[in-house]
């Protein structure tokens, strides 16, 4: 075995840890507090609608969706959340609404992180589809030109991962400060804390593996 395929499969070993370590952990904080009762006695729908209301945002329409489709849409300047975080009134439940109110209010203040992020969209769609097969295409044909762009490429869609941190610790931040407005105890607020830190492990564990094989793929060029 050559040292680059060596050195590639340790690369797939390390992501595979870091990638199955923050899923057992974002699962067991949001499992453990999916069943723990908020002492707000709302809705996760019912939350999202107050907090966007608090911040002087309307027109956003918050629907209920699928298991773990939990997001915000600035196409349509929705809110989706899943069964248990639209109509649960667990900490789980509160804490994930908060944090989709968080990213629409970004949108409406016009949050330059999120501006950033969105610029990137168009871009790293083709990017993140494209990047593998023209560096296949590079290596099978040893153009180093086309191995170069699909680096390129692929450093693009590492960049977009980059920004999106900010993006989403400051949903958190936005959404743990509004649900303290609303007179939940110290224990329910650490709870609603790991519940949204959980969450936004799951972008950091990406950035590291993009970039990691980033890395991986720079050293294998130089090589």
């Amino acid at each position: 075995m050559t040292h680059m395929s060596m050195s590639y499969l340790s690369l797939i070993v390390v992501t595979m840890v870091i990638g199955m370590g923050a899923s057992w952990y974002v699962n067991r904080q949001i499992n453990k507090y999916l069943h723990v009762p908020a002492s707000t006695r709302v809705t996760g729908a019912q939350m999202a609608e107050m907090m966007l209301a608090a911040n002087g945002v309307h027109g956003v329409q918050v629907y209920r969706g699928g298991p773990q489709q939990d997001h915000f849409d600035p196409r349509s300047n929705s809110i989706t959340l899943d069964p248990d975080a639209f109509g649960g009134t667990s900490i789980t439940a509160i804490a994930t609404a908060c944090h989709e109110a968080g990213h629409a209010i970004q949108f409406a203040q016009g949050y330059a992180p999120m501006k950033i992020r969105g610029a990137l969209v168009p871009a790293v769609n083709f990017a993140s589809n494209a990047w593998v097969f023209l560096l296949m295409f590079g290596i099978f044909m040893q153009l180093s030109g086309l191995t170069t762009l699909a680096i390129i490429m692929y450093a693009v869609v590492v960049l977009f991962q980059l920004v999106t941190l900010p993006v989403e610790f400051d949903a958190s931040r936005r959404g743990l400060a509004y649900l303290k407005t609303q007179g939940i105890s110290q224990a329910e607020q650490g709870g609603a804390y790991s519940v949204l830190r959980a969450c936004a492990l799951t972008y950091v564990a990406a950035a590291l593996t993009s970039i990691l094989q980033l890395l991986w793929l720079l050293q294998s060029r130089d090589e």
